[in-house]
């Protein structure tokens, strides 16, 4: 496994975590054992926006026993009333669920307290008018929340939750077919959904991924936008390579499901090119590096991926992604203008002219 570091927290965050959507589906010894493989495979951030509200006593049945080591992001909007998943904005419903999953995951904290599915502005009025936030920063405020996250699939949204600086995790629905527009949840344009991506970035707000495989539809060549068949693979190292990413959350439902993704690790690099999206690329995508490094290798080395996302956060005023650009071994002014990069970008962006531009930006 491998981690990233929110740095608006200091939390060590696993790359791939786990998400519970499925986990319910299991028969109950079967998820417990599901929930600690992911444990002990690495997995440390989970996700808690679950399908029935049996995950609870599930997750404290599996890790009760080192629940200071795996992180909770748990939801201050889901509603387990009748059982299963509900969205609610109403306050008293609201307590008496974070009441009974504290009491069912045997914890007394929780990680991460969500700002539940904010996907209309009205929403986020009326979440912030009504009660509910203040409840949920009064129980940051006594401790029992260590930070305050948001979940929504909404860009505009996003960016109203963002101007008020108080989460420090965005959960975000990043798979390449919301992204090309395509999906139930493909909401906001190419633009606006890679401004989320590099405006949470240059906050050091990081981003779960919800929705990785855009509920499957990715997997299944029949569904699938791009004519064929992406794995999970694929669409975890699309997901991992958007700005402000920590963390993919696909769900499990057994412990072969978790080693399975688990074995991420193990893939080599052409099993996890995920290039073909480009053939696919809506007319505003065209032309925009989207970080993949299908265009490598450089005759020089340099890591053109890299060089494009520090430029293009820089541009916004990430100050720290300018210090990562100037660290860099081989920079753009390096580039020798051979087109070996420009013949294989899947997404039709002139490197070489990238690379004069971004080398006379920084001088």
């Amino acid at each position: 496994m491998q981690y990233r570091i929110n740095r608006r927290t200091g939390d060590k965050v696993s790359e791939i975590g786990m998400g519970t959507a499925y986990v319910v589906e299991a028969e109950h010894s079967e998820a417990v054992r599901t929930v600690r493989r992911a444990y002990e495979g690495g997995i440390n951030y989970f996700d808690l926006a679950a399908a029935d509200g049996t995950a609870f006593s599930t997750f404290g049945e599996a890790l009760s026993d080192v629940r200071d080591e795996v992180m909770y992001q748990i939801h201050f909007g889901a509603d387990y009333s009748n059982g299963a998943y509900g969205w609610t904005l109403d306050l008293d419903t609201i307590k008496r669920s974070v009441d009974k999953q504290l009491k069912d995951l045997k914890t007394d904290y929780i990680n991460y307290g969500f700002i539940h599915c904010q996907d209309e502005s009205k929403d986020w009025k009326k979440y912030q008018s009504n009660g509910i936030l203040d409840y949920l920063l009064d129980m940051k405020k006594n401790g029992v929340v260590k930070h305050i996250g948001a979940s929504s699939h909404t860009p505009a949204v996003i960016q109203e939750i963002l101007d008020t600086e108080l989460i420090d995790m965005l959960m975000f629905s990043v798979n390449p077919a919301y992204d090309f527009n395509h999906g139930e949840y493909a909401y906001g344009g190419v633009d606006e959904r890679t401004d989320v991506y590099r405006r949470c970035e240059k906050l050091g707000v990081g981003i779960s991924v919800m929705k990785p495989f855009s509920g499957g539809q990715l997997l299944n060549a029949k569904t699938s936008l791009f004519g064929k068949a992406l794995t999970q693979y694929q669409c975890i190292r699309y997901a991992l390579d958007k700005p402000g990413v920590l963390t993919v959350l696909p769900g499990a439902q057994s412990v072969e499901e978790i080693d399975f993704l688990l074995k991420y690790y193990e893939q080599p690099e052409e099993a996890l090119d995920y290039s073909v999206i480009g053939s696919f690329a809506p007319p505003e995508a065209s032309g925009k590096c989207v970080y993949c490094n299908h265009c490598q290798p450089c005759p020089v080395g340099i890591d053109i991926a890299a060089v494009n996302k520090f430029f293009d956060l820089t541009k916004i005023g990430d100050e720290m992604a300018r210090e990562h650009y100037l660290s860099l071994e081989k920079k753009a002014s390096d580039c020798v203008a051979c087109g070996h990069c420009n013949a294989r970008c899947p997404f039709s962006v002139d490197q070489m002219s990238r690379m004069k531009e971004i080398g006379a930006y920084f001088g």
